[in-house]
């Protein structure tokens, strides 16, 4: 899959800006190397005719084993279905995967996230044991099927194993649904130890982090001390997600989750905090300011109904964000910009809401997008500029959707009026990994995945 050598775009976007008649050559270590402007193609370039440059984007926020869930939740189980009704669901589901499950769902999910323009996945992996909690003998089992389809897809991955400890704030024990993701700190330690022993086998460009779930799923002397487990790696939590989440911690701590996380702990660029849906304007203003990415799921947050993050207030503060398709009912990178853009002009009843001067919306969207992403992933991407990873993407410049346009009017007829089949070639750290729209290992994954998943809907 390595590609090693020089690529040639009639246009680019390079973190200077667009650019015409661009050469970008790429190392054996997956770095770009150099990049000219204004050049011509050379003898031996790969040459990207018809098709745009871009930088790609990681996905900092999958829960993978949940892709096999999508259309089995549209309907009302309660007098008013919500999260939390879905969550019980979703226990259930977890409670029959195996192994050879796990890992066929994962290179699915890594195959489909590549195929819309992801370089790379940041997995919030949870689910850590067998039925019941009883701890496989390698604690990282379940990790190592993450690892196996990463090798199988060539996708970039982050790992991030959750530490989940208790069932609420109250302290109250895990419910049986909540049995195969709970560790005790021994336990997590090992299991930390035994993904990083396992990763040494992956691509160079490959990581592990730390998730300390949720506030609700672990005390203050847990988060304190997971902080320190891997004292230079991503931390991603989940936070704010839930009006009635806000709410518990409110009553328990006596502040919002988000005021609470940022008086109590050195959140900074290490920090990842997931949904942040339910912010005050304080808590916006006090986290754009800390360094720290918001990671967005915009068509999971839409489906669970969440709420509608404040972007209009805290992308004009300085914050920074990702995106991460989450439950990955639905992996579309397009789509997802899309939907974020399209909340804000629901909320405010105004057009073009989350624009930055002389760029437009989708362009300013994208650049965040892949900037935030790449920080919070701990990845050397999310521009093309010399030696960072080359993490690229090519859109088609003839499909009826960008016909005729170019720079940033290219980019938002991808986002605003086409989908992701409009991506034609995918470079994750320079393995060119989805050629023609379509990921070299299409086949046999997909085949893959569709018996496993034909198994488990006959089994709910």
């Amino acid at each position: 899959m390595k590609f090693v050598g020089t690529l040639f775009a009639e246009q680019a976007l390079l973190a200077s800006g667009w650019a015409k008649n661009v050469r970008v050559s790429i190392d054996d270590r997956g770095l770009i190397k150099s990049i000219q402007t204004g050049s011509t193609a050379q003898a031996g370039d790969l040459n990207l005719k018809d098709r745009a440059l871009l930088p790609a984007p990681s996905n900092l926020h999958s829960h993978a084993f949940q892709r096999a869930m999508a259309g089995l939740t549209e309907y009302r189980s309660a007098t008013k279905d919500n999260f939390w009704t879905w969550r019980e669901l979703m226990f259930k589901f977890a409670d029959i995967l195996s192994p050879q499950d796990v890992q066929a769902i994962a290179a699915f999910v890594q195959m489909e996230m590549l195929e819309a323009g992801y370089a790379a996945c940041g997995e919030f992996h949870y689910l850590h044991h067998q039925a019941e909690g009883v701890p496989y003998d390698d604690p990282a089992e379940m990790a190592n099927q993450i690892f196996a389809a990463a090798a199988n897809t060539g996708i970039g991955l982050t790992l991030l194993p959750v530490l989940y400890r208790r069932g609420g704030l109250d302290d109250r024990a895990l419910s049986p649904g909540q049995s195969r993701f709970g560790c005790t700190r021994d336990l997590y330690e090992n299991l930390i130890s035994a993904a990083q022993k396992s990763a040494t086998g992956l691509n160079a460009d490959c990581n592990i982090g730390v998730a300390p779930h949720s506030l609700r799923a672990i005390s203050q002397e847990d988060l304190q001390w997971v902080q320190s487990l891997l004292p230079d790696a991503p931390i991603h939590i989940h936070i704010a997600e839930q009006v009635a989440e806000v709410d518990d911690v409110l009553a328990t701590y006596g502040a919002r989750p988000v005021q609470w996380l940022l008086d109590n702990n050195p959140v900074d660029e290490r920090w990842c905090l997931i949904h942040a849906t339910h912010m005050s304007e304080d808590e916006t203003n006090r986290l754009a300011r800390s360094g720290a990415v918001v990671g967005l799921c915009p068509i999971t947050e839409s489906n669970l109904g969440d709420g509608i993050f404040n972007a209009n207030s805290y992308l004009p503060a300085g914050g920074k964000i990702g995106l991460g398709s989450d439950s990955n009912i639905r992996i579309s990178l397009s789509e997802e910009l899309r939907t974020l853009e399209y909340s804000q002009r629901l909320r405010h009843k105004a057009r073009a809401v989350l624009v930055d001067e002389n760029i437009s919306v989708g362009r300013n969207l994208f650049e965040r997008v892949a900037s935030g992403s790449a920080q919070a992933m701990k990845r050397n991407s999310g521009e093309i500029a010399e030696n960072h990873l080359a993490d690229l993407l090519t859109l088609d410049v003839n499909s009826v959707h960008t016909v005729g346009l170019s720079g940033d009017k290219l980019l938002d007829g991808w986002i605003f009026a086409g989908n992701d089949d409009l991506v034609r070639d995918v470079f994750s750290a320079g393995r060119h990994v989805v050629e023609n729209g379509h990921h070299k290992n299409s086949a046999s994954i997909t085949s893959g995945f569709h018996s496993t998943i034909q198994k488990l809907r006959q089994a709910v």
